[in-house]
This record gives structure tokens, sequence and C-alpha cells, in this order.
């Protein structure tokens, strides 16, 4: 696989695969909702070359839980805040594991 294979990236959650409409379609919402996640900051799409957003997987998934928060009427930019935070909190979580697994190697066995 190649950087020019987009083929072969398809398996990557942050390839930008996904056009708008497609996007939209997918989740079962309106294009202007995903403009109005990216004016929210959750979702920033690349672009094509010719100007086109472009969306990953990954942001089709922050997408579908803004849609949730949204359907059950939270505001979007309250609901925007709240996967950020959420997004924020299971890094740092998978941060803090990662460095008690690392801890826990470098510890001498214990003796009884």
């Amino acid at each position: 696989m190649t950087a020019d294979d987009p083929i072969g990236r398809l398996d990557d959650d942050d390839y930008p695969a996904y056009t708008m409409g497609r996007a939209a379609e997918m989740l079962g919402t309106t294009p202007g909702f995903l403009r109005a996640l990216g004016k929210a900051r959750l979702i920033t799409p690349l672009r094509s070359e010719g100007g086109h957003r472009r969306y990953s997987r990954y942001q089709l998934r922050l997408a579908a839980r803004a849609r949730e928060l949204v359907d059950q009427g939270t505001p979007i930019e309250a609901a925007c805040r709240i996967i950020i935070l959420e997004d924020q909190l299971e890094e740092a979580q998978r941060l803090n594991a990662e460095y008690r697994r690392a801890a826990a190697e470098r510890r001498p066995p214990t003796t009884d």
C-alpha cells in the first residue's frame, strides 16, 4: 500500500473517503447539519482538490453521536462540547491505563 493508494486506505479510520452527500445520507441527516458541526468545530472535513468536503469514518462516528444528542433535544453547540469532552476523557483514560501498565512492568515482583 502506498500513500497514493486510496483503496488500501479504506481501512484507515482517518482517511477522508466520504463526500458530504454520502456522509449525510449514511447518517440520515442533511449536509447543513454536517456544516453546522464544522462551524461548531466538532469536525473539520478535509477538502478534495476541487474544494469539496470529505469525511472520515472517525468523523462520521462523531457526527452520529452529535445527531443522537441533538435528536434528544440537546442544542448543537452543547452536543458538540459534550462529544469533545467525551473524546478527551476517553483519550485520558487510555493514556492512564497505558502508564499504569508501563509502571507495573517496571515494578520488581513482590515476594510473599
